[in-house]
């Protein structure tokens, strides 16, 4: 049922009817059905990336349809996504990852804000309008090997990078549009869970997205990294994993803001949404350069490290603006934390910082125990902060870190701050 209330994004901007519609087709709108069974692909441990490749682009050539994964384990490297060809898990059902990495192909592709070949995902789309990726069933990354590799690694050279340990993401869209990913198990992923570059009109609907914290920790395995998108809308998820869960994205780089691969973030809404433990619920960066026009609200989060995190890079121009929160009940270590982040800093051939800015944060009608309530550093060098507002804000924390001045022009009314020291009034 669609909302009947009007109403706006954070600068006014009224909020398009398509934020309201959160119907998921059934397997029966999909279009005609490829059930992989009835083409030779079975649940027995063997890697069928090869034919179900050959599944995807035999529908494709028949005008399209839905590949239907049945009830059973299903294994494959790397699969890419043709116009017109759907993708259904059934009750029961699991697309399961190869934990190989030889079974996912090198291409030019978009990670960590940046153009460059790296490996793909395990499904891919690229320039298609109007890809579903839904059913009850479940997709398994089948990480656990790439994660026991990264930790190992990271003990012998403590400086490597995501990329140094190679690993797939879980599902990777490109310059596509009406997207719809619903009702899913989303898990254990290699890397990144989700990551949508360059799209616009996506909708992530009741879907369980998980990675664990222990007993091996699944290294950067975000939830859903938002890359240069606009229209986006995130409902009736729940997000668990060892890393951000909604990350924004867009560039990094002493220049980031002037090259065409990079770009912003606009009109995204996250709601009535749960959390288990996360280092992030809606992190800025820390590839990202402009983010404007975002709204979560009405979220529940239960052990997550920073609520509302904005980092901060000396290396790159970032602008974020616009941004509420709204009708959260939270047990978090930072309300708000905004602070420099410096991790792999290369200016390059620049010889000044880059200026940055945040402007226009809203948080209110918020309930939350935190370990700090407001962790945030002034950096005049290197970013402004301006035109806060934060209102009807019930606090129990342990620290509560505000100053004064660090803001420009903030505004507070009806914020309550109780201070405890080890639980205790």
């Amino acid at each position: 049922m669609e909302n009947t209330k009007k109403e706006f994004f954070p600068d006014g901007t009224p909020i398009d009817h398509w934020f309201y519609n959160t119907k998921v087709p059934s397997l029966e709108e999909l279009g005609k059905q490829y059930i992989l069974t009835q083409y030779h692909i079975f649940d027995n441990g063997k890697t069928y990336t090869k034919e179900i490749q050959g599944l995807i682009d035999m529908a494709a050539e028949q005008g399209g349809g839905v590949i239907v994964v049945p009830a059973g384990t299903y294994l494959t490297g790397s699969l890419f996504f043709k116009q017109g060809v759907n993708l259904y898990i059934s009750k029961g059902g699991t697309l399961k990852g190869s934990d190989d990495i030889s079974d996912y192909k090198i291409c030019e592709t978009r990670i960590e804000g940046e153009t460059c070949l790296y490996f793909s995902a395990l499904i891919n789309a690229d320039n298609v309008d109007g890809f579903t990726i839904c059913g009850p069933g479940t997709i398994d990354g089948n990480g656990l090997k790439s994660w026991k590799a990264f930790w190992l690694r990271r003990e012998w050279n403590p400086q490597c990078t995501n990329k140094d340990e190679q690993r797939p993401r879980l599902i990777y869209i490109s310059n596509s549009k009406n997207i719809l990913v619903a009702d899913l198990h989303l898990q254990n992923a290699h890397f990144w869970t989700n990551h949508i570059y360059k799209s616009h009109h996506i909708k992530y609907l009741n879907c369980h997205i998980f990675s664990p914290a222990k007993p091996i920790k699944a290294p950067s395995t975000d939830a859903i990294d938002i890359d240069v998108c606009s229209d986006f809308l995130i409902k009736n998820c729940y997000m668990e994993v060892n890393d951000d869960s909604v990350v924004l994205k867009g560039g990094k780089g002493p220049w980031a803001d002037t090259l065409p691969e990079n770009g912003s973030n606009e009109r995204i809404i996250v709601e009535d949404c749960c959390y288990g433990f996360c280092h992030g619920c809606l992190t800025c960066g820390s590839e990202s350069i402009h983010n404007r026009n975002i709204i979560i609200r009405r979220l529940h989060v239960n052990n997550a490290a920073n609520f509302l995190w904005l980092k901060m890079r000396p290396d790159t121009p970032q602008h974020y603006e616009y941004i509420t929160v709204e009708d959260v009940n939270a047990n978090i270590i930072n309300f708000i934390s905004i602070n420099p982040w410096a991790q792999f800093f290369d200016l390059k051939d620049r010889d000044d910082m880059p200026k940055s800015s945040i402007n226009h944060i809203v948080m209110k009608n918020c309930e939350c125990e935190c370990n700090t309530y407001f962790n945030v550093t002034a950096q005049k060098e290197q970013y402004d902060m301006e035109d806060f507002t934060f209102e009807n804000l019930s606090i129990t924390t342990k620290h509560n870190g505000y100053t004064d001045g660090i803001v420009k022009n903030m505004v507070i009314k009806n914020v309550h701050i109780k201070n405890v020291v080890c639980g205790e009034p």
